[in-house]
């Protein structure tokens, strides 16, 4: 099974991937954690990106379709191929990394099986997302209205001071999301054009959002 994620922001795409890894037996692969692995293995695309990180700017695309193309053509412990069984979350971004993604996997003589798009308002996400707090101390996370704290301000793992991390202010919150509007949400349409899109709210419980997806799978 090869799936993509996308949606904005705060959908529950990373949460819903993992969820799906496991219940799929493939491996979830997000953006960041094939960054953090290409500039650790010291690969040729992982010290090209490491050389845009390290002075602040984007890593372009071509670099990351690189980093892409490295991890899916990697092999598992069972000696398969990634790309034979995957759950992308955070790439493709852009029109241009979904056009270049195609281009891998036909070149390895495989295709997605479907696009998982996420979604839900503006609105909700902002709620969702500024409510937010992180601990400062274990990491941990709460939500001011949905999970709160059982004492105002103090983490409940270990008591640490709980604080508001600044890509979950609000300002930074609707930029991420005019971003995902103009950048991203065309995708929807690439992929809609090839039958491959499957819509879910993500408004709805947790559990609920995975069945609705498992079902949609089938």
């Amino acid at each position: 099974m090869r799936i993509i994620f996308i949606g904005p922001p705060g959908a529950g795409k990373g949460t819903q991937a993992a969820i799906l890894a496991e219940k799929l037996a493939a491996p979830a692969i997000a953006t960041g954690d094939m960054f953090r692995k290409a500039v650790k293995d010291q690969t040729p695309m992982g010290l090209e990106a490491k050389r845009f990180m390290d002075s602040g700017s984007l890593v372009p695309d071509e670099v990351t379709i690189g980093i892409v193309r490295d991890r899916l053509t990697e092999k598992d412990s069972s000696g398969k191929f990634v790309l034979e069984s995957f759950i992308l979350d955070g790439f493709p971004r852009t029109l241009a990394q979904s056009e270049a993604l195609d281009k891998i996997l036909a070149d390895m003589g495989v295709k997605l099986n479907a696009v998982i798009c996420i979604e839900i308002d503006a609105e909700s996400l902002i709620k969702r997302i500024t409510g937010r707090r992180t601990c400062r101390n274990c990491g941990m996370t709460c939500h001011e209205c949905y999970h709160p704290p059982k004492k105002e301000g103090m983490c409940d793992s270990c008591g640490g001071e709980l604080y508001q991390r600044d890509d979950d202010k609000e300002e930074t919150v609707r930029h991420r999301l005019d971003v995902y509007s103009r950048q991203t949400a065309p995708l929807v349409n690439y992929y809609e054009r090839k039958g491959l899109i499957v819509h879910i709210d993500g408004a709805q419980d947790k559990d609920l959002v995975t069945n609705r997806i498992l079902e949609a799978l089938k």
